[in-house]
């Protein structure tokens, strides 16, 4: 069976499609993931309204996906868009325009829902639940850290610094040291603590160090922050490989993601690789699993 899931982020936009397998154990498998990096954010974050010209842009993808939606005909979908959305004056009359134009409901979800959707991915469950894992998602806009333990949320909490407001030099150091004061303080009593990586950004630098399902160390980490930073945006994308719109966010992500390690005391991420997409497919599942179940109970 067929989910898709439309992530409108602060950098890029996501359809994401997936196949459901059930065979004795549930398993997800990725069919086809569309990226468009749009960078709202930039809008919404210096000018607190997102352009005409970017508002086109993220119509007519939007028109695009709901054609592909068609096409593939999963079971279920949904649309649901983060920080930039959030933030911006015009937000609310975008996603109206989008329902009237593409046909698609687009949810504007706060930060805590966005955190709740991340960890639905039940990472959890597939873990040593006698340690404690630290949940970071580094998104343009926002970052959303879980910390659980024993299989229990113990602490959630969602902030306004992301890739995107770095880069552009939006983060004030009051709201820095609160933000690494909180990671200190939640994390302090459940060490030994281990990090959960979420974003393209980790996804991205765990790709190009090659780990193959090994967690990346923090001095791996710093050396490859260390590396991107002595490139120019230029080197990165011709020496390195970056995409433009990866060339310059990665450098505050490593900054954000070292910080938070930094600060928890974690020595090793893990980065499996999902996102907010692919925690909005599975909770489409386990909603179209509810309802069947209940209707072979009636």
């Amino acid at each position: 069976m067929k989910f898709a899931a439309i992530d409108i982020g602060s950098n890029a936009v996501r359809l994401l499609f997936s196949n459901v397998i059930e065979n004795g154990e549930v398993s997800f498998k990725k069919a086809e993931l569309i990226r468009i990096p749009i960078r709202l954010g930039e809008d919404s974050f210096l000018h607190q309204r997102i352009s005409d010209e970017k508002t086109e842009k993220l119509i007519t993808a939007m028109k695009a996906f709901y054609h592909l939606i068609q096409v593939y005909e999963p079971i279920d979908y949904r649309a649901c868009a983060t920080s930039a959305m959030r933030d911006a004056l015009n937000g609310k009359e975008i996603i109206e325009r989008i329902k009237a134009e593409a046909g698609i409901n687009v949810e504007i979800i706060d930060g805590k829902n966005e955190a709740q959707i991340i960890y639905s991915n039940h990472i959890a469950e597939h873990l040593d639940h006698d340690k404690s894992y630290l949940y970071i998602d580094v998104g343009g806009g926002s970052t959303e850290l879980t910390l659980f333990s024993n299989n229990e949320v113990v602490a959630s909490k969602s902030f306004n610094i992301g890739t995107i407001r770095l880069l552009h030099g939006q983060i004030d150091k009051e709201a820095w040291n609160n933000f690494k004061d909180w990671v200190k303080a939640v994390s302090e009593p459940y060490h030994p603590l281990m990090a959960i990586g979420s974003g393209g950004n980790i996804n991205k630098i765990y790709k190009m160090l090659r780990k193959k399902d090994k967690p990346l160390h923090f001095t791996e980490l710093k050396a490859f922050s260390d590396l991107i930073n002595s490139y120019t945006y230029d080197d990165r994308i011709k020496i390195l490989g970056l995409n433009p719109d990866r060339a310059d966010v990665i450098v505050p992500a490593t900054k954000i993601f070292r910080s938070i390690m930094k600060a928890a005391g974690a020595e090793e991420i893990i980065v499996p690789q999902i996102g907010l997409s692919d925690g909005i497919i599975h909770l489409l599942y386990e909603n179209y699993r509810s309802k069947v179940d209940e209707l072979h109970h009636i």
